[in-house]
This record gives C-alpha cells, structure tokens and sequence, in this order.
C-alpha cells in the first residue's frame, strides 16, 4: 500500500467513527489487503479514506478503482443485500468483490461514471426510472427474502411513524401526534391500492447510480432501503431531477415511472398512488437518519424532525 492516506471528512469533522478506532482500522486494512492481493489488485495512489457518521468508504486508486465500505450497525444489512442483489437482478446492480456479512464490509468494483457527472436531460432520468422500476418488479417474490437479509420493514408506514416520532423534541413531537389520523387515512388510501411491497432504495438521487453503458444504469449504495411501497423511492428521484430540470419535469417523469404497472392498474390510479408515496416517503427518509454509527446519533436528531416535519407541508 501506498502511504499515507488521505483523509475526507466532508461536512462531519467530529464525527466519531470505527476508524478512530487502530484495532478496527487494522483489522480493516489487513481484510481489504488480503482481498486485494486475491484479485491482483495494487496501489498506484495514496488511498482516500472519506469519513461520514453512516460510513467508512476507501477508495484504493489502481488500473480499476476499487472501494471498501464499511457500514453502520444499522446498515449492516448492506453487504448481504448487495451480494444477493447481485444474483437476483445482475444487471441492475453492483456485483462485489468480497462481502463480510458478520462486519458489515463490502469490496466493490468501479461501475462507470456517476450519473451526476453527465449532462442530463429529461430523457436520460425517464430511462433511469423506468430500469429502477424494473428492478423493484422483479425483487417482488424476494420480499420475504429481503426481510431475512435484515433489510429494515417498511410495509406498515403507521407503526413507522411511532417507532421514529418519540425521538424528536416535543413541540415537533406534539404538531406530529395530532397530524397522526390524517396520517394514518393516507396510508390506508396508498394500501387500498395494491401495490406489492418490494425494496424501496430509500435515496435513489444522482450520486447513487452509475452508468454502465449508454442507456444503461446500475444501482447502488442501500445503506437507507427499506422494504415497503415502491413508489416511496420517487420522492428523493424526482426532487433531484426537478432542481435540475425544472418542475414540469415532475409529472413526466412520474407516468414514466409507474408505466411497467398500467398492465394491471389504471394510470389515473397510479398517479394517485405516486402522490401519496410521495407525501409519506419523509418517513423512510426519517428512518435513515436513524442509522449512523454509535455516537453520532446527536448528528441526525434535526435531519430526522426536518423530515417528519415534510409530512406537514
């Protein structure tokens, strides 16, 4: 290996995470060097260690760059999901390296470009959506499987709003109680409808795809998925896409989303059903704040009531 490394922090400078720790930063170091000489793997760079309180990425510089990640507990899921992803919808997904489920660390490989480096218009979000829905159609019988992976359940969005609302102060907590029967209208309005749960990736923006060839796009980076509603994932994918396009974008984007569905729903319906998830996705995003490494968890207290807070707009 190349020395030293260099150091990210990004917007976290006191974030308290496992590579403070020297035991875990060598145990660390010595799984990703063992699996890199397995591959042939060298350095040709120092290697970038970018902290943040959810997780330890590293990125080893080499023909191929390849990353490490290491999860918080609450994420530990990840690793497990990616390899399975990785046999279940291969052409959608990251296929890793090395996964060491019991640590929550994955070896990945370089899959191209971020989306967010390209020029974008609003077809090349169109064809985005439309891949991601084909792979939420196709995990559906995984569901269950999905949920023995340690995936977080999502499917009853009430008893979600409960687990996550005691941990705000208490004037949001009192605004959120009494919005809590219209809450609970809306979720049933959203499960009247049918839709099957399959995984919903819970951040999908621009810096979470990758593209893989033209018209072709891979998915990654499931630290925040939940099993739950589909269309919960629209709301960061379209929000994105709106601050960059404008927001007559939304609807297009929308109808091309919740196309592979109008073989068996009404598209009218289906618009519906995209509104609805759309105004109560804020509590996946909530719950992930909730999923930072030991000692960080101050850090997520205002994102987490900033998102409940949405749910009022």
């Amino acid at each position: 290996m190349i020395d030293p490394v260099q150091i990210d922090r990004g917007s976290y400078p006191d974030a308290k995470t496992p590579w403070e720790d020297p035991s875990w930063r060598s145990a660390a170091l010595a799984w990703l060097d063992r699996e890199l000489a397995k591959l042939g793997v060298s350095d040709t760079q120092p290697r970038r260690v970018r902290l943040r309180p959810w997780s330890v990425i590293i990125r080893v510089s080499a023909e191929r760059p390849v990353w490490f990640k290491a999860t918080s507990p609450d994420s530990a899921f990840e690793p497990a999901l990616a390899e399975a992803l990785s046999r279940w919808a291969p052409g959608h997904v990251l296929t890793p390296y090395a996964v060491d489920c019991t640590r929550g660390w994955a070896l990945l490989p370089d899959g191209g470009p971020l989306l967010r480096s390209q020029a974008l218009d609003v077809r090349h979000w169109e064809e985005v959506l439309v891949q991601y829905a084909d792979l939420q159609r196709a995990l559906v019988p995984r569901v269950e499987d999905l949920v023995r992976l340690g995936v977080p359940d999502a499917r009853v969005l009430p008893a979600l709003f409960d687990s996550i609302v005691r941990t705000v102060g208490v004037d949001d907590r009192e605004r959120l109680a009494a919005f809590r029967p219209r809450l609970v209208e809306l979720c049933a309005e959203l499960d009247a409808f049918g839709i099957a749960a399959t995984l919903d990736h819970a951040d999908l923006h621009d810096g979470q795809i990758l593209v893989a060839g033209p018209g072709r796009y891979t998915f990654f980076d499931w630290g925040d998925a939940n099993v739950g509603h589909p269309f919960c994932s629209l709301l960061v994918a379209i929000d994105r896409a709106a601050e960059q396009l404008g927001p007559d974008v939304v609807q297009r984007l929308e109808d091309a989303y919740v196309e592979p569905w109008t073989a068996e729903h009404p598209r009218s319906d289906l618009r519906r059903v995209a509104a609805l998830a759309r105004r109560l996705s804020p509590l996946t995003r909530a719950s992930s704040w909730g999923r930072l490494f030991p000692g960080t968890a101050h850090i997520g207290t205002p994102e987490r009531a900033a998102a409940l807070l949405r749910l009022l707009d």
